[in-house]
């Protein structure tokens, strides 16, 4: 298990259910907290590192989709996914009172309340994946599996 003195939502409960990950943070003081920015901090090929994005779907229900931080999320194959007319992106402004984690800190383990997760299939290939460690300035590193088990995720392909 990882020792942080900080820990968050997201390590808490990979500790509960007793999965294994690592930490690695990263200096925020320069602003640049965007995926690929973060990926090249913290020494990872970008294709290992993956971001949280938060939608809402035409019924209004929330989804939570996974992506490597280098590609861009396909809305209409991830509405297919949830089966949704369409899905959108939700208003920055809205990322913490839906989840609990700030914009540049949005982990897909340990949000507020679960909402449907897909990660996507691309990460079946990589040994480890990176997301965000539930703040800003942390990553966590963790097998595929386990990200999937903690998220209560499903793979599927969402990219463009």
């Amino acid at each position: 298990m990882a020792k942080s003195k900080a820990k968050t939502n997201a390590m808490r409960l990979l500790d509960s259910e007793r999965i294994s990950y690592s930490v690695q943070t990263y200096e925020i003081s320069d602003g640049l907290i965007d995926g690929i920015s973060v990926a090249k901090k913290v020494g990872e090929d970008p294709k290992n590192v993956y971001k949280t994005l938060v939608t809402q779907g035409h019924s209004g229900e929330l989804y939570v989709f996974v992506v490597p931080v280098a590609e861009e999320l396909n809305l209409k194959k991830a509405a297919a996914t949830v089966s949704e007319k369409k899905v959108e992106m939700i208003h920055v402004k809205d990322i913490q009172k839906h989840t609990g984690y700030v914009r540049g800190g949005c982990s897909p383990i340990g949000m507020k309340k679960h909402y449907q997760t897909v990660i996507d299939g691309s990460a079946r290939t990589l040994d480890h994946i990176i997301v965000s460690g539930g703040k800003k300035g942390m990553q966590i590193i963790l097998g595929v599996d386990d990200l999937v088990e903690a998220a209560h995720a499903e793979l599927a392909d969402i990219i463009r």
